[in-house]
């Protein structure tokens, strides 16, 4: 992989490719970021604008592009597509934003064969499974963003509850970025301390109805912020930031990516998220959590949907 000097680049300039560039100036990742959108006015607008923040960060090249400019970057960040409306769901968008991930795959491919793809339009497991299909490169090097933002939401709301930093408390979501998604608290902890037992230990034993409304505002999250502001783009900017150091700084980082699952608890054709040691080469390796069976049969109902929306839409 041709990564110098390190070129990122963004298809889609709306408010996720945007903040996502953002994030990419003042982290310092990217020595030159190119925007493409099918509004060239928009992406040229944005680079402007990105450009003139670079005095007060490091170094860093910024321009609308084409396709052709795929050519040599180090990866490929898909967040091109219509947003999700208030009272919409994410699997709702999905016959709509199909149809750019057809249009505009190839065409990065055709350019350059050798980058890692990653993939944050929304239903982001479907429109990951359709990159991978659509491209036919190795599943290692298709991502998806996944459930990267869900499980800080977990952590966050978590952390409130708990009063512990979120960066101390390993939980994950898993399966769908969607309605269908999983916590897995058979392996929650807080500094490796089990998360029953921290609750016991610190006066949180009977918080069980406070533990199920984080899990129901973890997962309304997105349609409560859409409700009030249209959309949602800073968190899941950061966590897009979060997956590019991980392969650019070949960091072996254990990352809650959607990704094609490789068998585990009886399912296969189909991309959801599950903890994956994310490095240069892009997925690594996907890691095989030992769920409880409530746990294993709520991440199979979520695969089955995923599969059945990507059967509908013809992948």
């Amino acid at each position: 992989m041709d990564t110098q000097p390190t070129r990122i680049v963004i298809v889609g300039a709306g408010h996720v490719g945007a903040t996502f560039a953002y994030s990419l100036v003042l982290g310092g990742l990217a020595a030159e970021i190119v925007l493409i959108d099918r509004d060239g006015s928009r992406a040229e607008g944005e680079a402007m604008d990105l450009s003139h923040a670079v005095p007060f960060v490091a170094p860093t090249r910024i321009r609308p592009g084409t396709f052709e400019d795929c050519r040599g970057a180090a990866m490929v960040v898909i967040t091109a597509g219509a947003g999700q409306r208030p009272g919409e769901t994410r699997l709702d968008l999905a016959g709509r934003n199909a149809a750019i991930i057809r249009d505009v795959v190839p065409r990065i491919v055709a350019a350059n064969p050798d980058a890692v793809l990653l993939v944050a339009t929304n239903p982001v497991d479907v429109l990951t499974y359709a990159t991978l299909r659509v491209s036919q490169l190795p599943a290692s090097r298709v991502i998806g963003s996944g459930t990267i933002l869900d499980t800080a939401r977990f952590r966050h709301l978590l952390g409130e509850h708990l009063r512990v930093d979120a960066r101390s408390i390993h939980a994950y979501i898993i399966g769908e970025h969607g309605d269908t998604e999983v916590p897995v608290w058979s392996l929650a902890n807080v500094a490796g301390m089990r998360l029953d037992e921290f609750r016991r230990v610190h006066g949180h034993a009977d918080d069980e109805a406070v533990l199920r409304s984080i899990v129901e505002d973890t997962r309304r999250a997105a349609y409560l912020i859409i409700e009030r502001k249209g959309a949602t783009y800073y968190a899941v900017a950061a966590g897009l930031m979060r997956i590019v150091e991980a392969v650019l700084r070949n960091q072996s980082t254990v990352l809650s990516v959607s990704s094609l699952v490789p068998g585990f608890y009886g399912i296969d054709d189909v991309c959801l998220s599950l903890p994956s040691v994310v490095s240069r080469v892009g997925i690594d390796r996907v890691l095989q959590l030992d769920l409880n069976e409530e746990e294993t049969a709520a991440l199979r109902h979520s695969a089955d949907v995923l599969r059945q929306v990507n059967r509908q839409l013809g992948f």
